[in-house]
């Protein structure tokens, strides 16, 4: 079928959902669909336009067997609440005669990646004129986030904004997350369960694995062989509540056996370097090349996940998933009742948001522990390989396309199982569903 994918971000973004966006699109070609995506340049999460591309020229490349359309952006250096709300109206705006030019393709479905839910109306409009069917598939939930963490302030804003998003959500004939409770959410929202789906973010679990030896990372940044690394890799952003980790390492400084490393890039960074500049047990780096995205994964003994807990359920870290795939023990700050929180029960160490204290205790306890820490990071291992297999997911949305378009679930012989199993077609199709009615 052909596929129209529109999204703000996409490849060759390393982090975040440029990443997903690119994977599901080239996962979908090699499943045999036509797909074509409309999108903006890579600038996230530097805040900056990558080189070679430009933010004020349209573009069109074929990566990886996807026809892409790029429109111009723009950037501001330092995103605030307006600022930000004018970067997404120019990306909706300038990727308008892009949709208009997939008129002529006319796609079979329109699949919408939020943020930016601006770009809603357009893909409505793009899918009622091609009579192809709306599926909203949600990242992030923006407009919560903009106003939980004081991006945006006036309450008449709050209820219209809120307002039209209810409206267009439920326009849509299909709205996924990537978390149930994200799902839920959509449900509270005004969208018919029998609409929605679960479509959890993935990870290559043949690039991202246990090493059995110890990380060039170690020897790299001078950590000694004896000392615990706390790894911080992901976009430094508003919604992270990184300064919790600048506080944290401050907290364990007269440690001379734990190290903290923090990679990544994003608005915050500054902020975080500062904070860690007079810490001697604090290594930073810039984002790093996806070929040693392993390597770096595996420098970690503990990996942590810092989360503000006024965006408890409005988003699922997209970072964790590389995380639980390496094998190393996590702790992340979650609430009871999140997703996250229900995740890293089982497979880590979960404390509350913003407690600095509970963080500090959880650090100091796992690296007294290398027993406990082998068990965590053996739980994470096997909950990636049974719940964050890419076939798994592009399974369950490949499933639900044919569903939507044809009336009856896909068959594909070559679906594996979470152990890579083969299945046969009716057993794909039968897991596919019940996954998607489950998830």
């Amino acid at each position: 079928m052909k596929v129209l994918i529109y999204g703000l971000n996409y490849a060759p973004e390393l982090s975040g959902t440029g990443k997903y966006t690119a994977e599901m699109s080239q996962l979908l070609t090699a499943r045999g669909h036509q797909v074509r995506v409309v999108c903006a340049p890579p600038y996230y999460p530097e805040w900056r336009i990558a080189p070679g591309f430009s933010a004020w020229r349209y573009r069109h490349d074929t990566l990886q067997g996807v026809r892409v359309w790029r429109a111009p952006l723009w950037v501001p250096a330092f995103p605030g609440g307006i600022k930000r709300m004018l970067h997404l109206a120019s990306f909706a705006l300038s990727s308008l005669p892009l949709l208009m030019r997939q008129l002529f393709w006319r796609p079979d479905v329109v699949l919408t990646i939020a943020p930016t839910m601006l770009c809603a109306p357009a893909a409505l409009t793009l899918a009622r004129c091609t009579r192809a069917k709306a599926w909203l598939h949600i990242q992030d939930y923006e407009i919560d986030a903009a106003f939980d963490l004081g991006l945006l302030k006036s309450p008449r804003v709050s209820r219209f904004a809120h307002w039209l998003e209810r409206g267009l959500l439920s326009r849509f004939d299909v709205v996924s997350s990537i978390s149930d409770r994200m799902v839920e959410r959509a449900i509270s929202k005004g969208v018919d369960k029998a609409q929605t789906v679960c479509v959890p973010n993935w990870v290559d679990l043949h690039a991202i694995y246990p090493l059995t030896q110890p990380s060039i990372y170690r020897s790299l940044l001078g950590i000694p062989k004896d000392h615990t690394v706390v790894l911080y890799s992901g976009n430094m952003g508003a919604k992270q509540g990184i300064e919790t980790l600048a506080a944290a390492a401050a907290a364990l400084a007269e440690r001379t056996d734990i190290s903290f490393v923090f990679c990544g890039a994003g608005v915050a960074k500054a902020d975080l370097a500062a904070r860690c500049a007079g810490l001697s047990n604090c290594h930073m780096l810039p984002l790093q090349p996806v070929a040693l995205l392993n390597e770096l994964l595996n420098v970690a003994d503990i990996h942590v996940l810092p989360q503000r807990g006024d965006v408890a359920d409005l988003v699922m870290p997209s970072k964790l998933t590389g995380m639980l795939a390496s094998g190393r023990a996590v702790i992340a700050m979650a609430q009871p009742g999140t997703s996250l929180y229900e995740v890293t029960s089982d497979t880590g160490v979960a404390v509350p948001p913003d407690d600095v204290d509970a963080l500090v205790a959880a650090i100091a306890a796992l690296s007294a522990d290398e027993a406990r820490r082998a068990i965590l990071g053996r739980a994470a291992r096997r909950y990636a390989e049974q719940r964050l297999s890419p076939a798994m997911a592009i399974g369950v949305l490949d499933a639900r396309l044919s569903v939507l378009v044809h009336g009856e679930a896909a068959v594909r012989p070559a679906d594996a199982d979470a152990n890579g199993a083969r299945r046969t077609p009716g057993e794909a199709t039968k897991a596919q569903v019940a996954q998607s009615a489950t998830e």
